[in-house]
C-alpha cells in the first residue's frame, strides 16, 4: 500500500509521508455503504451584481478571453496550510470562496467557472487526501454551485483544455494567483511591457476602477461589518481594567472571537498599541502591556462572511479620563477628521481630503510649538515638515480590500474626484515618537489616531462606522458605559 501511495518518495496528492499503510480489507470497507446527497441551494440574492459586473468587464476588453483565478491554499508550516481566503477580485466577480477555482470569460459574453466538484466516491480521495470529503468536509457539486452563483460551471481537471484553445494574442490573465494558470496561459496572452505582462496589468486596472463605485449590496455588506466592528470594540472595552495592566494579545484576541463569530475573520492584522506602541503605525507584535494612565490605540475591522471589511481606529484612555495634554492631542486629531470628513462629496478631490485634515493637523502643531517654520510653510509641497508626526495619508479607499482598488490608475484614484458611491477611510493621527527629542518630554510616547468609514453620497458623507463615538468627552462616556456593563460572549 505504501508503493501506492507514493511515488519517487512523496505522498501521493493529497496524503502526507505520516499517515498509515491501510490494509486491503479496511480500503474495501470504506468504499462501501455511503448515501448521495443534496444540498438544498438556490440562487443568492446578490447573483445579478455578480452578473453586472462580469458584463461590465468583459465589455472593457471587446473579442478577448479574460482569466481570472482565485489562488491556492499556502504553506503555513511543512503540511499545514494557512486558512484560505479567496482572491478580492475573484470574489468580486463570482462570489466563489473556495480555492483553486478559476473564472473564464470569453469573447461572447460566457462565463465559465472551473472549479473541484464534490469528491467522487469511485476514487479513495473523499477519505484519504487531505483535500477529500472526511478531512475538510463536503464540497458542493459542479450543479449545486451553479445554481447557487448563476455560473454555468466545469470540472477543474478541463480547464487546462480549455486554456490550451485560447486564442493568441487575445486573452489577459490575472496573474500572480495561480502558477500553473500563469505558465498555461503564457503562449497565448500577446504583448508585454518591460518584460512584464503590461495587457494583464491592463485589467487589474479594470478591475479596481470597476471596485471604486459600491453597488447598494456592498455598501451593506460594509456597513455590516462596521456594525460588527463596532461590537468587537465594545467587547474590548468591557473586558479592560481601568486599574491594573493585561497583554495587548487579551484584547486582540477579544476582538478576533467576535470577528470569527460574526464575519469570516479579521480584515488585516489588528494593531493594538499601549502607550508608545501607538506611536508605531503598523504595530502587529501586540506583545505590550497596557498600564493605567496611558492611551490605548486599536486600529481593528471584521471582514464579513461575503469578505467585505471594516476599517476602525479608536484611542481609548486606559483609566478612563484623558489627561489634560493627552486630550489635547486627541482634540487636533479629532478636529482634523471633522474637517476631512465634512468636505466629503462627489466631485472633490480624493486628495483635498488629506490635505485638508493636514492644515489642521499642521495648526495644532504650530500651538504645540512644535513647527519649526508657519503653517503655510510647512504644508508647501516643498517642505511638509509637519509630516513628522503624521508620516501616513489621511485616507484610502475600503471594499472587498482593507485596500481597495489599488491597482486602479493614479489619475483615477489618488489624483481624481471621490464619486457617489465611493467608500473611504478618515484617520488623520499625530505621533510622538519617544525618541523624539524635538517634542517636550511630556508628549513622548502618546500616539492618536482616529478612524472611520465614510460614504460617499450626493447627500454628503455617511459614517458607516458611527456607532463608535468619537470626541473624547464621549469616548469616556461611552467606555464607562461598556465597563458598567461588563464582559459579554458573542451571541
Amino acid at each position: 500500500m505504501a508503493e501506492e501511495r507514493t511515488q519517487q518518495g512523496k505522498p501521493a496528492d493529497g496524503t502526507e509521508s505520516h499517515d498509515p499503510d491501510f490494509p486491503e480489507a479496511f480500503l474495501t470497507f470504506m468504499r462501501q455503504g455511503w448515501r448521495d446527497t443534496e444540498l438544498p441551494v438556490g440562487p443568492r440574492p446578490e447573483v445579478p451584481n455578480y452578473a453586472k459586473r462580469r458584463a461590465t468587464l468583459a465589455a472593457a476588453f471587446p473579442g478577448e478571453t479574460l482569466v481570472i483565478p482565485t489562488g491556492n491554499e499556502k504553506v503555513r508550516a511543512n503540511d499545514t496550510d494557512h486558512p484560505f481566503r479567496a482572491g478580492s477580485d475573484f470574489a468580486y466577480l463570482t462570489g466563489d470562496l473556495e480555492p483553486d477555482s478559476v473564472l473564464v470569460l470569453h469573447p461572447n459574453g460566457d462565463a465559465v467557472l472551473y472549479m473541484r466538484p464534490r469528491s467522487s466516491r469511485e476514487t479513495d480521495e473523499f477519505f484519504r487526501s487531505r483535500n477529500g470529503e472526511l478531512w475538510v468536509g463536503r464540497r458542493p457539486t459542479l450543479r449545486e454551485r451553479s445554481t447557487e452563483l448563476g455560473l454555468p460551471t466545469a470540472d477543474l481537471t478541463e480547464l487546462d483544455a480549455a486554456l490550451a484553445d485560447l486564442a493568441p494574442g487575445r486573452t489577459r490573465v490575472l496573474r500572480g494567483f495561480d502558477a500553473r494558470v500563469d505558465a498555461a496561459v503564457r503562449p497565448y496572452d500577446g504583448a508585454r511591457v518591460d518584460g512584464q505582462p503590461g495587457r494583464d496589468r491592463e485589467l487589474a486596472i479594470a478591475i479596481s476602477e470597476l471596485k471604486l463605485v459600491k453597488d447598494e449590496w456592498e455598501i451593506a455588506q460594509l456597513q455590516e461589518a462596521c456594525d460588527a466592528t463596532v461590537r468587537g470594540f465594545e467587547d474590548v472595552a468591557r473586558a479592560l481594567p481601568a486599574d491594573r495592566g493585561v497583554s495587548e494579545r487579551l484584547l486582540e484576541g477579544i476582538f478576533a472571537l467576535r470577528a470569527r463569530h460574526d464575519g469570516n475573520d479579521v480584515g488585516y492584522g489588528s494593531i493594538v498599541g499601549a502607550g508608545e506602541h501607538a506611536t508605531i503605525l503598523h504595530w502587529v507584535h501586540n506583545h505590550g502591556t497596557t498600564r493605567p494612565g496611558e492611551l490605548l490605540l486599536m486600529d481593528m475591522g471584521v471582514e464579513n462572511r461575503n469578505l467585505y471589511t471594516a476599517d476602525v481606529t479608536r484611542v481609548l484612555p486606559i483609566n478612563g479620563r484623558f489627561t489634560p495634554l493627552q486630550r489635547q492631542v486627541y482634540d487636533a486629531v479629532y478636529a482634523a477628521q471633522q474637517a476631512g470628513i465634512d468636505v466629503i462629496k462627489p466631485g472633490v478631490a480624493f486628495r483635498d481630503v488629506h490635505l485638508t485634515a493636514m492644515r489642521v493637523l499642521a495648526e495644532a502643531l504650530k500651538d504645540l510649538g512644535l513647527l519649526p517654520v508657519s503653517v503655510d510653510e510647512a504644508m508647501d509641497p516643498s517642505s511638509t515638515v509637519y509630516r513628522r508626526w503624521t508620516l501616513h495619508g489621511t485616507s484610502h479607499m475600503l471594499g472587498i480590500d482593507v485596500h481597495d482598488c489599488a491597482n486602479a490608475r493614479k489619475e483615477t484614484y489618488r489624483d481624481g474626484p471621490l464619486g457617489e458611491g465611493y467608500v473611504l477611510t478618515v484617520e488623520p493621527g499625530l505621533y510622538f515618537q519617544p525618541e523624539d527629542e524635538l517634542v517636550p518630554e511630556e508628549l513622548r510616547g502618546i500616539g492618536v489616531r482616529i478612524e472611520d468609514d465614510i460614504l460617499v453620497t450626493a447627500d454628503g458623507p455617511v459614517n458607516l462606522s458611527a456607532g463608535l463615538p468619537r470626541r473624547s468627552d464621549e469616548v469616556e462616556t461611552w467606555l464607562a458605559e461598556q465597563r458598567e456593563a461588563g464582559p459579554r460572549l458573542p451571541g
